[in-house]
């Protein structure tokens, strides 16, 4: 018999999935008691050195606007686009988490959250290593451990399995979730960022007709 499990599909710099956090975290609360529950990152933008050019800036900082009228009550720094040199690379960021998860799998949720706080409410930069290590070690990971874990080749390798598994998902952009019920057994659960209410209703349906 195969555990059903819910897939959340993100990324740690991903704006939306900041956004869509409350909800995420309302709708992991009221899940069945026997239902698993997964992460994926789905890694939006590989490594760069290169500054983000300035029509991504605007279009980034639109985009935080928009999140914060569709989703009353989301928090963005402005910040941010002064006092850092903004870099369209999230990988790293990506890699600290599978770091973190490695150390201490309780620790996954916690360096989510520092790096998204970091980002939208700090104006730190999560794209430069020097600030991931720093995070790390504020939520109480070893700097040393850390730092090792997250150059290490099979770090790197991970994200590359996860990215691939989300797309073996069908998955094309952040936050997204999938319901998998049987091995070959998915259905898409429409993100909802306001009301876990329709989500777990999606899931229900999906549930019952099993």
């Amino acid at each position: 018999m195969h555990t059903p499990t819910l897939i959340y599909i993100h990324d740690p710099m991903c704006s939306w999935c900041w956004g869509f956090r409350p909800a995420l975290q309302a709708l992991r609360a009221r899940l069945p008691a026997d239902m698993g529950f997964e992460r994926l990152l789905g890694g939006l933008a590989p490594d760069s050195d290169q500054p983000m050019p300035e029509a991504m800036r605007e279009q980034l900082q639109d985009t935080w606007r928009r999140i914060q009228q569709r989703i009353p009550g989301t928090r963005f720094n402005f910040d941010f686009w002064k006092r850092c040199t903004p870099r369209r690379s999230t990988w790293p960021a990506c890699r600290a988490v599978i770091a973190a998860r490695s150390l201490d799998p309780a620790c996954e949720d916690t360096m989510i959250l520092a790096i998204q706080e970091a980002y939208y409410l700090h104006a730190r930069n999560p794209s430069d290593e020097a600030v991931l290590v720093r995070l790390a070690e504020e939520i109480g990971l070893s700097r040393e451990a850390f730092a090792q874990r997250l150059r290490a080749p099979e770090t790197g390798q991970t994200l590359q399995a996860e990215r691939a598994r989300a797309e073996a998902l069908g998955v094309r952009g952040f936050p997204s979730l999938v319901l998998q019920t049987g091995p070959a057994a998915r259905w898409p659960i429409a993100v909802d960022y306001t009301e876990p209410q329709a989500m777990l209703e999606q899931i229900a349906l999906v549930l019952d007709a099993g």
